[in-house]
């Protein structure tokens, strides 16, 4: 269930975030004739750096997608300020040179009027397009216990191109979605788990129709859940109902494996033991589809639980809530040594200070570091091992402070608040990534022509990671491969849209397995070298003509 300090803050957070080891110096004055000199202070360790962006978006943005032309699509933040809604969003166009910290903003389409969601569950499909379902929230109706639009069970799929959307009608007999856990398959299929029982769907991209899942052996319902993909296509989930359990999900049989329990609590008590009401849905038309009438019910949110990323070592850095001004926690996981078999758990090190990741958001750096957003508004990175403070938050932050992070292409880290007086950074990490994670190209055209599309073949072009997310809803998995042109003559940056990628799979090691990319028709022309990125990480080029 997402925090809703975000919807009702009056006025801006003061206050940058400032890097952690940076300090400054001071003097002393003295009465005696010879004062003691002011010792030197040591340098400041090198660290990651954030660097505001030229061009801020033209409203608080949160949510935000990395689309397959190398642009970033943003939500804009419900604050609930006159003239904002969450059907309103915005693409961050990188500049000529590919850089995102110069680029510039301009407005997207909105969905059809009665479907503004936020809390929803997101995808970039496979075809390129951006799928949204369900909501916590929808038409800019944040009141709780829930108003009748709350728990929609609305879905949209969004094309960039057309720059245009189209709703999907409901799972049948789904009469509430809200904030689910998701992915999409390594075949393409987008699932859910559904928040109020455990039933699961999948959604056919092609087709953009609904077929229930078994989910057999699944210990609870999914609410507050988040689902992160394992190499090989299992689904990991860590219960937030049946604590401290975990399971993960095989596509193959629909059938949910035990992994026991996490080794230290990594959810928080529910905030309402009450439960809140919900419904009754109304009828309502929108975009050409009818959805509705649903009843009232009764939800009981289990409580909340931070992010889990797979690391470029097949091991997952899970994050955990806490109540506030209690110590929170984190966990190892690794795979059992086939999909049918259960994983198990380390503990891992707990949060520095007082801090936690109650739906906070993740991001997997390309050094295999885990960049973790704490509630606080501080930056956190998950070596394999320790896990530091790389950058603080604002020191007058008195409630939660969001920040939503997004792996671009670049190597670079979106990171996006709504709340602070500066609402866009990029994180710039210190190191880099290994060779073996980098993705390779095993065939492409030698000669491109623009307005054309053409394939590139390879090995790791989803990279090791979904490389995103927040504990369940608000996904922004980047396991897709991005073609890019940097030309000899002017060094101009050009993404060509990739789109119909052979998998969606992470991980896929030696594999061979492909994507159709778009030169654009407003690309330069000459010698050009080409790399396919993924998670952020560059192969190695190739020398191409463009004409």
């Amino acid at each position: 269930m997402k925090r809703l300090g975000l919807s009702v803050v009056a006025a801006l957070v003061a206050g940058a975030l400032s890097l952690s080891g940076c300090g400054g110096g001071g003097g002393s004055s003295s009465s005696s004739p010879a004062p003691t000199p002011v010792p030197i202070p040591p340098a400041p360790v090198p660290g990651p750096t954030l660097r505001t962006l030229a061009n801020q978006p033209p409203v608080g943005v949160y949510l935000a997608m990395l689309l397959t032309d190398g642009t970033v699509m943003a939500q804009a933040n419900p604050t609930g300020a006159p003239g904002m809604s969450a059907g309103d969003f915005y693409r961050l166009t990188p500049d000529a040179s590919g850089d995102y910290a110069a680029g510039t903003w301009s407005r997207l389409a909105a969905p059809p009027a009665g479907y503004a969601p936020y809390a929803s569950a997101e995808a970039v499909l496979a075809d390129g397009r951006v799928l949204f379902v369900g909501g916590e929230y929808n038409q800019d109706d944040y009141r709780l216990p829930f108003g009748p639009h709350g728990l929609t069970n609305m879905s949209a799929v969004f094309d960039p191109v057309a720059n245009s959307w189209t709703m999907i009608p409901p799972p049948p007999g789904q009469d509430y979605i809200g904030d689910v856990p998701s992915t999409v398959l390594p075949d393409g299929r987008f699932v859910f788990g559904s928040k109020l029982d455990k039933r699961m769907w999948s959604l056919d991209p092609a087709t953009l129709t609904w077929t229930a899942i078994a989910s057999t052996g699944k210990n609870d319902n999914f609410a507050e859940e988040g689902f992160t993909q394992l190499p090989g296509g299992s689904v990991l989930t860590i219960d937030l109902t049946t604590i401290p359990q975990s399971e993960h999900f095989l596509p193959a049989s629909s059938a949910w494996v035990q992994d026991g329990p996490t080794p230290v609590s990594l959810t928080s008590p529910t905030g309402t033991p009450g439960g809140l009401t919900f419904g009754p849905a109304p009828v309502q038309v929108v975009g050409g589809v009818t959805y509705g009438p649903g009843p009232a019910g009764i939800y009981f949110p289990p409580g909340e639980i931070g992010p889990a990323i797979l690391r470029p070592d097949g091991t997952v850095f899970a994050t955990g809530a806490a109540v506030a001004g209690q110590t929170a926690h984190t966990a190892i996981y690794r795979p059992g040594a086939a999909p049918g078999q259960a994983g198990s758990w380390t503990r891992g090190p707990d949060f520095p200070g007082v801090d936690d990741a109650d739906d906070s958001s993740a991001a997997l750096l390309t050094t295999g570091n885990v960049l973790v957003a704490g509630a606080t508004g501080a930056f956190y990175e998950f070596d394999g091992t320790n896990f530091s403070l790389t950058a603080a938050g604002p020191a007058n932050a008195r409630t939660a402070v969001p920040i939503f992070l997004l792996p671009l292409p670049s190597g670079q880290v979106l990171a996006l608040s709504p709340t602070l007086n500066v609402l866009a950074r990029l994180y710039i990490p210190l190191g880099s990534a290994q060779p073996a994670w980098a993705p390779t190209i095993a065939a492409v055209p030698a000669t491109l022509v623009r307005g054309q599309s053409f394939t590139l073949t390879g090995t790791q072009l989803n990279g090791l990671s979904e490389a995103a997310q927040v504990g369940d809803e608000l996904t922004a998995a980047t396991n897709y491969p991005l073609v890019r042109l940097t030309y000899a003559a002017t060094g101009h940056v050009f993404y060509a849209r990739t789109h119909d990628h052979s998998t969606m799979g992470v991980a896929t090691g030696a594999a061979p397995v492909s994507t159709k990319f778009d030169v654009p028709a407003g690309a330069e022309t000459g010698a050009a070298a080409l790399v396919v990125v993924a998670n952020g990480i560059p192969s190695a080029s190739v020398s191409v003509t463009v004409g």
